[in-house]
């Protein structure tokens, strides 16, 4: 089994390592990803977003919107030791993306900026690194274009974090413009270059004041841990360099706290201190090993993303947790089945490239598992992993009714469609057997238009798509008796069956009752389950044109022929007596009610309650979300019919960050304008 082993020279764990890069939507990841890669020289030249030409956000896709749609990988070295960094999507649409990365990596890069608005968004990414327990340090970017003080950021952006925000560098200001900054453990001062490596200097004598200040501050903190560094602060004895050092790595990889660099990606500042610091700081795979249980002895690999590339197939992108994985190693998954591996792969960015044998804490694409899905623990021989990392995708919150726009295309499209939600746990597809419907359901309106534009661009999919049907249900306010005659004669033996019914309502909930009270045998006893079998098909389209349900019916009389009668005969005579009473008993057209819990922050709940109200929705209430400092759960009752396309309307509401999820709660009568307006939708009229 591989392992990893520190440097006794410097503590810095050896071997490969694996970091994702995460925060907010337009944080500036993509750019980080870039600046590291032209700092460490894995590539040429620093691409912009705008320009297109990153290695992150390769997609057509992503590239077409500006902004990350996938976990996008790309390898680098650095002084010797190998990274791969994976750059994550900032929009909440996109997390599950995030959440695959994130079961296998030693840890987070989390960028963010000085915006007060994307406190919330930063905060919804932090808890997702604080459930995991993921050691993390926060890399605050665009310095270039602050304009407040850093202290006064950190202290807007701490609500954020579980965990004290460190400052670990200060800028050094000139007119206004951060020209470089001050280490506060190193206690040096470098002057940013443009593209370049950073020019060290000396702390300038009208800095060295803060920077004692700032220092003191991140000791304090650093001491809310080590009691020998509290009694030498209380003593004002100057700690160690060494002993400062030791207390970062040490709270840093316990996730106690998360220190703070500051820099521009954009320009390259900032970038190579940072390496510096997840080189001789970051934990690597022996820190991951443990901190997802993975038991001593066991060769495990962890998928953390699926991609199915147009030539080669199916590809887990995985992580080897420990042990060796080449072409042709057999996989052992949770049920004891067994995966071949299929070809070993780099990847960066979209393109994929064969490679040799992986091991221990090395990030690949496998080719070829079928059956795999993102978020599986993989065992390596003979024998499966525990699942360290499942992945569960939140529940869809908007949904189209999609369709083949050529006919021939339609087995194509399920294809495509199971390959998007393998790729995309987050989608989930469905056939509503109630209306016929197609069902492609998602995470927002981006999340569903990017999969509509990979089934085009990807499968070449010309698709038909409208919002879905929702599955109303009526129900009758009135009783009436009827009689039902089936009578044939057509050569030889006629049919012959004739029923007297009884129907009247149930309460609400109460579904479907049927019953006889047949004496004499009027109609044999083989025949009255055939009636049962008519009503029940004549309720699958009541007078208004959809299922109807809360009804009781029953057979009370009729009459047979010992020739012509037959079970047919009977059933047709049911569906003839219920065509013609149902429209006799006042049938009523009935909507789905659901209940939802919008999680939103608590400054923009007056809002989301005035969006519910304006889409008939019943406020039960709100408390604090638990768990969640500045943020509520809103609890309301809302037709089905306007939750639609709510999550639009939540997340204009709240920067991006709404969400919400809905269990059904009852059936309720919709009549007047609003039932004439759901039926004239459905194509009925009222009868």
């Amino acid at each position: 089994m591989g392992d990893v082993h520190g440097d006794p020279a410097d503590g810095r764990v050896a071997g490969p390592r694996c970091i994702a890069i995460v925060g907010p939507f337009a944080s500036g990841k993509t750019t980080l990803l870039e600046a590291i890669l032209a700092r460490t020289g894995a590539i040429s030249r620093q691409g912009t977003v705008a320009g297109g030409n990153t290695v992150g956000d390769a997609s057509p896709e992503a590239r077409a919107h500006a902004m990350s749609v996938e976990a996008n990988f790309a390898d680098t070295d650095y002084l010797g030791d190998r990274y791969t960094f994976i750059d994550c999507p900032g929009s909440v649409e996109f997390l599950t993306e995030t959440d695959g990365v994130l079961g296998g990596v030693d840890m987070a890069i989390v960028v963010a900026e000085a915006d007060e608005k994307k406190v919330p968004a930063l905060q919804l990414i932090l808890k997702a690194l604080e459930a995991r327990r993921m050691p993390r340090v926060l890399f605050l970017n665009k310095i270039d274009k602050a304009d407040r003080r850093v202290r006064e950021v950190l202290e807007v952006l701490q609500p954020a974090s579980a965990v004290p925000l460190v400052l670990r560098q200060i800028p050094i200001w000139k007119q206004g413009i951060a020209m470089g900054f001050i280490d506060l453990a190193l206690e040096r001062a470098f002057v940013y270059r443009e593209h370049a490596e950073s020019l060290v200097i000396d702390i300038p004598d009208d800095e060295q004041a803060r920077e004692v200040e700032a220092r003191f501050s991140m000791l304090e903190r650093l001491a809310d841990h080590d009691d020998v560094l509290m009694e030498a602060l209380l003593e004002d004895m100057a700690p160690g360099r060494e002993r400062v050092f030791a207390d970062l790595v040490t709270e840093m990889r316990d996730g106690l706290i998360c220190p703070v660099f500051i820099g521009s990606a954009e320009h390259g500042n900032g970038i190579l201190r940072l390496m510096k610091a997840l080189r001789h700081e970051g934990p690597g795979i022996a820190s991951t090993r443990a901190r997802l249980g993975l038991a001593e002895g066991v060769d495990a690999v962890q998928v953390i993303k699926t991609l199915h590339t147009p030539h080669g197939g199916k590809l887990s992108l995985a992580r080897v947790l420990s042990g060796t994985v080449g072409d042709a190693t057999m996989l052992v998954r949770a049920d004891g089945s067994e995966a071949k591996v299929s070809g070993v792969f780099s990847l960066t960015g979209q393109q994929a490239s064969k490679r040799a044998a992986a091991t221990a804490g090395e990030t690949v694409g496998l080719g070829k598992l079928e059956g795999v899905a993102t978020g599986e623990t993989l065992g390596v021989g003979k024998a499966p992993a525990a699942q360290l990392a499942p992945l569960a995708p939140p529940e869809p919150v908007l949904g189209l009714a999609v369709a083949a726009a050529e006919r021939k295309d339609e087995v194509k499209l399920s294809s495509a469609l199971t390959k998007l939600v393998e790729e995309d746990p987050s989608y989930r597809f469905t056939h509503a057997q109630e209306t016929g419907e197609t069902l492609l359901e998602g995470q927002g309106e981006m999340h569903l238009r990017v999969a509509q534009e990979r089934l085009k661009g990807k499968y070449g999919l010309s698709l038909e798509v409208h919002a879905p049907a929702v599955p109303y249900r009526e129900t009758i306010r009135a009783a009436t008796s009827v009689r039902g005659r089936h009578k044939k004669q057509s050569g030889g033996h006629g049919q012959f069956g004739d029923a007297a019914l009884e129907i009247r309502p149930l309460p609400r909930g109460e579904g479907f009752v049927f019953s006889d009270t047949i004496t004499g045998g009027v109609v044999p006893k083989q025949y009255i389950p055939s009636v049962r079998d008519g009503v029940a098909e004549a309720l699958n389209q009541g007078p208004l044109g959809f299922p109807v349900v809360d009804i009781a019916v029953t057979l009370t009389d009729g009459s047979y022929h010992s020739v012509d009668s037959s079970d047919q005969a009977f059933k047709m005579a049911a569906i003839l007596a219920m065509r013609e009473g149902l429209p006799q008993c006042k049938p009523v057209l009935l909507e789905p009610i659901h209940e939802v819990t919008v999680a939103c922050p608590s400054e923009a709940t007056p809002r989301i309650n005035a969006i519910i109200s304006g889409r008939r929705g019943q406020l039960l209430g709100f408390d604090g979300r638990p768990g969640w400092d500045g943020w509520d759960e809103v609890r309301a009752l809302m037709p089905e019919a306007d939750i639609g396309d709510l999550i639009v309307e939540l997340r204009s509401a709240t920067a991006g960050v709404a969400s919400y999820t809905k269990r059904f709660d009852h059936l309720a009568e919709l009549t007047g304008k609003a039932a004439d307006q759901a039926l004239a939708r459905s194509g009925r009229q009222a009868a």
